[in-house]
């Protein structure tokens, strides 16, 4: 079964420097039929200014992966770490037992544009940590590439939940197949582009809930960029 979750139907904060849609219930936007899928909690896309960005403010027993789709986000947290996330790259931060941290547009003349996710993870009370590394266009070209997982398999970022996270680059009228050990869920992620999910149709933004199947076949109708999570 697949569920679609169009991005025209998704939350909306909008503030002078900030345009957050909100995939699944976060802030203050709540529907109780959009609270999470499986062990993933929140899929933010976010639209940040020129030198804006979010005030120092906490989190705790969380994985949130951040996803820079165009332009440079910039952290700083309270355990002294900062640096700067481009397009290619993937930041995971380990809140566990708590952390406070900035993210702020690292230009002065260009927007931002990112994914926010968070994941559930498998316990609390973990030790605060961020991990951050590149990944390749051709890496992800034709190919599912896994760009989070539990054990860093690949070279991937580790997160501590069994969740793993593919990325792929697609041109147009190419395909991907992805097969789901039993009782496994999906949850599928257009970055950017247009693709058909077992025949059902897929624009920029969009995602689905992947269920009861055992694989999906993805077929690119655009050149596009494809984010797949593999959920217990």
């Amino acid at each position: 079964m697949i569920e679609l979750r169009r991005a025209l139907e998704r939350g909306k904060t909008r503030t002078s420097w900030l345009n957050s849609n909100h995939t699944f219930s976060f802030g203050q936007y709540y529907d109780p039929g959009h609270l999470g899928f499986r062990d993933l909690l929140v899929i933010n896309e976010d639209f940040v200014s020129p030198s804006q960005g979010f005030g120092t403010h906490g989190h705790d027993n969380m994985e949130i992966l951040s996803f820079v789709i165009s332009g440079q986000l910039e952290h700083r947290d309270s355990t002294g770490g900062h640096g700067i996330i481009r397009p290619n790259e993937l930041q995971r931060m380990t809140a566990g037992t708590g952390v406070r941290h900035s993210e702020f547009n690292a230009s002065d003349t260009e927007e931002v544009h990112f994914l926010q996710i968070w994941i559930l993870p498998d316990r609390a009370g973990l030790k605060p940590e961020y991990e951050q590394k590149a990944f390749t266009d051709e890496e992800k070209r034709g190919n599912f590439r896994v760009i989070a997982s539990p054990n860093g398999v690949d070279g991937s970022v580790t997160i501590h939940q069994d969740v793993r996270l593919y990325d792929g680059l697609l041109k147009t009228d190419y395909t991907l197949e992805h097969y789901f050990a039993p009782n496994r869920y999906g949850w599928i992620q257009i970055v950017k582009g247009a693709a058909t999910v077992n025949n059902v149709g897929m624009r920029t933004s969009d995602g689905a809930a992947v269920s009861h199947e055992s694989s999906i076949l993805v077929k690119a109708t655009e050149d596009s960029e494809i984010l797949l999570f593999d959920l217990r």
